[in-house]
């Protein structure tokens, strides 16, 4: 396993252990709603090969993620996208304007375990995570999470966009009708072993999710 943990200010760069190291690499200001929100976006380099190889679960230090933080880590060689997501991103998220534009708006295709097969996605609204992988032909979406008449899409609602086909997911990780994808972001097998920390890799008790069982990544 590794952990990892981060600073909020853009020029900081934080040691988290001899595995896992967090840099920002980049940040803006805008707005969600109503709401003018900081974005900063923050990635992880790899774990060690042998934590990779084996598939072992990682460890992630949420507890300084703070609202509008994007940590990106590696598991099984996919990238793993983990957002904090603010309260007007999640009120955002259930409007019937926004739902209409979605292909699988209720996460009815077999993309998530059951424990996140609800309308945020996840165990907890406020974290997001997923495999950064687009369904399309498995390219890297990128994280334009704020709302733009113009950018990287018209009338982008923000979330995340696949600049090699022009797919397009929510701050969800569900998919835009009319795309080339044709299914929402696979979610992996995680959960809170305590308030501050994210294991990807690993079910919560009772639960017996095997992501090879979804449907496409």
């Amino acid at each position: 396993m590794s952990t990892a943990t981060s600073e909020s200010l853009p020029a900081a760069a934080a040691e988290a252990s001899r595995r896992d190291f967090l840099y920002v690499a980049t940040a803006a200001v805008g707005a969600v709603g109503t709401a003018a929100v900081l974005w900063p976006l923050i990635d992880q380099m790899n774990p060690d090969a042998a934590t990779e190889a084996a598939g072992e679960p990682l460890d992630i230090d949420v507890g300084q993620l703070q609202p509008g933080q994007q940590v990106v880590a590696l598991w099984q060689s996919h990238p793993v996208f983990i957002v904090h997501r603010p309260q007007p991103a999640l009120d955002a998220l259930k409007t019937p304007e926004h739902l209409a534009l979605l292909s699988d708006p209720d996460s009815t295709a077999r993309q998530q375990p059951d424990y996140a097969a609800n309308w945020s996605r996840s165990v907890k609204p406020e974290f997001l995570v997923l495999v950064g992988v687009c369904t399309h032909l498995g390219c890297i979406p990128k994280f334009f999470p704020e709302p733009s008449p113009t950018d990287p899409a018209p009338n982008w609602p923000g979330g995340y966009f696949c600049p090699c086909h022009g797919s397009k997911y929510d701050l969800a990780g569900r998919v835009f009708r009319g795309v080339p994808a044709p299914y929402n972001l696979p979610v992996p097998p995680y959960h809170f072993p305590d308030d501050k920390t994210l294991r990807v890799g690993e079910n919560p008790p009772g639960a017996n999710f095997d992501f090879g069982s979804i449907l496409q990544v």
